[in-house]
């Protein structure tokens, strides 16, 4: 019996890839961390961003840019148009921005997971790529995976089982 071994391109915390099918691109440990899919149906190219945090400090010049909403998300266009990709038929799936603590006050700044969702909101914007499914908020971690083959993003959510956007 011949077992055949799914493909996958994994993804880190403050990282990202391209995939092209027949690989699947896959992030874990999203909690208020927000994995970003940006892809082309046409040539089944599919690039994942797992972002920490909504705003890079331009300041800090050794800082891993792939860690922010606003930088990475523009790396990740650059990487994906250069395989190939073409900017007009790029489309975006969003997953994660789970608020993981209880908040006893009202600050901003521990509003980490809702943050870092509006950062990918605006910077998908701005780049005129729409948001075409989310699987956002709450208050479980997730793990997700995409397949350029199908445009389907599996999300994986704690105590909540599978399903498909």
């Amino acid at each position: 019996m011949k077992v055949e071994l799914e493909q996958v391109v994994r993804v880190g915390i403050a990282d990202l890839n391209i995939a092209r099918a027949p690989l699947k691109i896959r992030t874990s440990g999203l909690g208020s961390c927000v994995g970003i899919v940006i892809y082309d149906s046409s040539v089944k190219i599919a690039g994942l961003a797992h972002i920490m945090l909504p705003k890079a400090n331009l300041e800090k010049v050794n800082d891993n840019k792939y860690k922010y909403a606003d930088t990475a998300i523009d790396i990740l266009i650059d990487k994906l148009i250069a395989n190939h990709a073409r900017k007009y038929s790029l489309r975006a799936k969003i997953a994660g921005g789970a608020q993981m603590f209880q908040l006893s006050n009202g600050t901003d700044v521990m509003r980490i997971g809702p943050r870092n969702v509006e950062a990918v909101q605006h910077r998908l914007d701005k780049h005129r790529i729409p948001i075409i499914a989310t699987d956002v908020g709450g208050n479980k971690g997730r793990t997700i995976e995409f397949d350029p083959f199908t445009g389907k993003l599996k999300i994986r959510t704690v105590n909540k089982g599978e399903k498909y956007i």
